[in-house]
């Protein structure tokens, strides 16, 4: 069968490329052609056998933006993307259009997919329960298969009579199956250059604008942090996102810096080696919770983006984890009150209050046991090879 997947940034990069490896063992001989990355594409080279059409389209660096004002300021671009996406569906006329979050873009799509007989999956659900509820209508209307991964999602479709689909989370096995959590903590230092010396990992997030609001905050919260003398000789590894480069980093970084290190699509063993986590929220805050370090998640965005976003939304909090428990196992920290000195009281506690630090990683055990067990990948993959059957 021919499958036509569409992820739009690095957390659906990581799901698809989950999800691909499950649609390979159940059918072996798939045609996939993608929106995605490099995990994504490493999965089609290693276990295609169908050459003809199949593979990378676009990769989702080329347009993964997030907020109002940036989706203003590249309007012209996405535009041209989604046509280019619609021809392209058409054209390869596939079995089934596979989309994964990334609702401004997939929901054009969906519609597009549907008006012309495609099957429409969608593949971790928009984020309606916590804003822009109306999207729930699109849903019905133009999509014929919903696969959702959180609990709490559960009640929420029940309650809006959304069938759904649940086989657990695919980060647990992200995380359980990784061969980059298999190297030692020395290995890992080795690898890439790295002193043996206490560190905090930095995660600003995966696009260019997050980067951009996060990093002088990042930095001048390293330099207080080390100004104290029991922390004078930590280092700050920043974990570079995968489609980003030195160049979104660096125009915040100068010669005083050169404790803070940046290294590339190794997150999770920047995470897992770290004293403690400032994380960006997303996908990467909850890894950090399957991976067992403390954190704290500071998050800012644009002032326009932020103003209408307190309108909107309507969940308690931001990061997934807190949710999946309803309630704040690791602290949040959001525009203005995500400041270097609150970073640094934040941090200080995760490190040296070990009660503090022993409730969080209590709550981190309560959070894995929510997501379910392992398999939710390969589960999805049967169960979607099983309805086009």
């Amino acid at each position: 069968m021919k499958y036509y997947i569409i992820a739009g940034e690095a957390s659906g990069d990581l799901h698809g490329s989950n999800l691909m490896k499950g649609i390979y063992a159940e059918d072996p001989y798939a045609a996939i052609r993608f929106w995605g990355g490099d995990k994504m594409s490493a999965v089609h080279q290693l276990h295609s056998k169908v050459g003809e059409g199949s593979g990378l389209v676009r990769h989702y660096r080329e347009g993964a933006v997030m907020g109002f004002q940036e989706v203003i300021a590249k309007g012209w671009r996405l535009l041209g993307n989604v046509t280019g996406c619609k021809r392209d569906i058409a054209a390869w006329n596939p079995d089934v259009v596979i989309l994964i979050d990334y609702p401004g873009f997939n929901f054009k799509i969906a519609r597009f997919a549907h008006r012309h007989g495609f099957k429409v999956f969608y593949y971790i659900a928009p984020k309606v329960w916590a804003s822009r509820e109306g999207r729930i209508r699109k849903l019905r209307k133009y999509v014929d298969r919903l696969f959702i991964v959180f609990p709490f999602e559960i009640p929420y479709f029940e309650s809006k009579n959304i069938p759904y689909i649940y086989k657990g989370n695919p980060l647990v096995d992200a995380i359980d199956n990784s061969e980059e959590l298999k190297r030692t903590r020395e290995e890992f230092l080795k690898d890439n250059k790295l002193d043996d010396k206490p560190y905090i990992a930095l995660l600003a997030g995966s696009r260019a604008n997050e980067i951009s609001t996060m990093m002088p905050v990042l930095r001048e919260f390293a330099h207080k942090l080390r100004a104290i003398p029991q922390y004078s000789n930590y280092q700050f590894i920043i974990a570079g996102a995968p489609a980003r480069s030195y160049a979104d980093y660096t125009p915040w970084l100068s010669k005083e810096d050169r404790f803070i290190k940046i290294v590339f699509g190794q997150a999770q063993s920047v995470i897992r080696h770290a004293e403690a986590a400032v994380v960006n929220s997303g996908t990467a805050s909850l890894e950090t919770v399957l991976i067992g370090t403390p954190q704290v998640v500071g998050y800012r965005m644009g002032r326009l983006t932020y103003s209408i976003a307190k309108r909107i939304v309507k969940v308690k909090y931001i990061s997934l984890g807190n949710l999946c428990i309803d309630k704040l196992a690791f602290k949040e920290l959001i525009q203005d009150d995500c400041n270097p000195d609150a970073l640094v009281t934040e941090v200080r506690k995760l490190i040296e209050d070990k009660e503090y630090r022993s409730r969080m990683l209590e709550d981190y055990s309560l959070i894995r046991k929510q997501l379910g067990g392992s398999g939710a990948s390969a589960a999805v993959a049967k169960a979607i090879i099983d309805i086009l059957k």
